[in-house]
């Protein structure tokens, strides 16, 4: 059987221009990807190996990478979005998990005592700021039990309520919010059980933190006694949110990675659709992004506070006849 040299020489040929063009690719893909920090590709690697979708993966790319090569999942979600939340910590900031000045709880020392104590006996914090006046005017940070036992043994004395107070306050600990995570768990470390205030450039006090927020930024919500969950499933598919979720929480939750932006300057959910939308959003309103639906259900004080959030299924089109 005879095969002419022309065409063994243009098989050559052609297998050395193959040979080029992937070795020429091969080399702009690693170029490429020594552009990605190594902490990033890690990350990646990591989140790849329990399951989670890799962030800047299209959702329709992923279910059809899945459906070609169904992998078992060794990993539950829980754990999974446990291993997410420790990775991602040192790309958040202490605006993102800390406690919203909005649901704060403090105590005035120009409060009636009465009242004083009527407050500490009904909150569910053991710890609490005491400020003379105003939020931004901190004057310690106190047990809860150690201020109501300041009160009753005032009672029958002429003393006022911060001398009363004085010898069980510490000095508050205040940390700007332009902070990482990472320096407020070293600053919680240091602080021996006290809770941490978060101020501005202008001294206002804008929240404040403590280890429970470093573990929810981890492993999820744990809600006060007087609190519900940001996040409450509606059934298949949906859900009722407030506008203060974070934005890091709900992406678990939804299984998307379409919320949080690199050079977003807001953490919640409510930031999240104000940014979206060209004007203040009224209750009804709705838009659609990476294949789910946001309406809003109510607005409060000029903020977003809850949220309907609905996964669209796809639909195919089928073909015309």
């Amino acid at each position: 059987f005879h095969i002419p040299k022309g065409y063994l020489y243009a098989a050559i040929g052609f297998s050395i221009v193959i040979e080029a063009l992937n070795q020429f690719a091969r080399r702009n893909f690693l170029k490429n990807a020594a552009r990605v920090p190594l902490r990033e590709r890690t990350a990646d690697s990591v989140l790849r190996l329990l399951g989670s979708r890799k962030r800047g993966v299209p959702a329709q790319a992923e279910a059809e990478a899945q459906e070609e090569a169904p992998l078992e999942q060794p990993f539950a979600v829980e754990e999974r979005n446990m291993v997410s939340g420790v990775l991602t910590l040192a790309d958040r900031s202490i605006r993102s998990i800390m406690t919203p000045r909005s649901e704060m709880s403090w105590v005035n020392l120009e409060h009636a005592p009465p009242a004083i104590l009527a407050q500490l006996r009904d909150t569910p914090h053991s710890l609490l700021p005491v400020c003379r006046g105003d939020l931004d005017n901190v004057v310690g940070v106190a047990r809860t039990k150690d201020l109501i036992a300041a009160l009753l043994l005032r009672e029958g004395a002429a003393l006022p309520v911060e001398a009363s107070f004085a010898p069980v306050m510490r000095t508050p600990i205040i940390l700007p919010e332009t902070s990482g995570v990472l320096r407020a768990m070293d600053t919680l470390k240091r602080a021996h059980g006290q809770l941490v205030l978060v101020s501005d450039e202008y001294g206002t006090v804008q929240g404040l933190l403590t280890p429970i927020d470093i573990l929810e930024a981890i492993a999820g919500e744990f809600p006060d006694e007087d609190e519900q969950p940001a996040v409450r499933p509606q059934g298949p598919g949906m859900w009722e949110v407030d506008g203060a979720a974070d934005l890091h929480l709900l992406e678990q939750v939804l299984e998307t990675d379409a919320l949080v932006g690199e050079s977003d300057d807001y953490t919640s959910l409510a930031g999240f659709l104000l940014a979206r939308f060209e004007t203040f959003p009224e209750a009804g309103q709705a838009i659609e992004l990476d294949g789910l639906r946001f309406e809003i259900l109510a607005v409060e004080e000029r903020r977003i506070a809850r949220v309907a959030i609905r996964r669209i299924e796809a639909t195919v089109q089928e073909p015309a006849a």
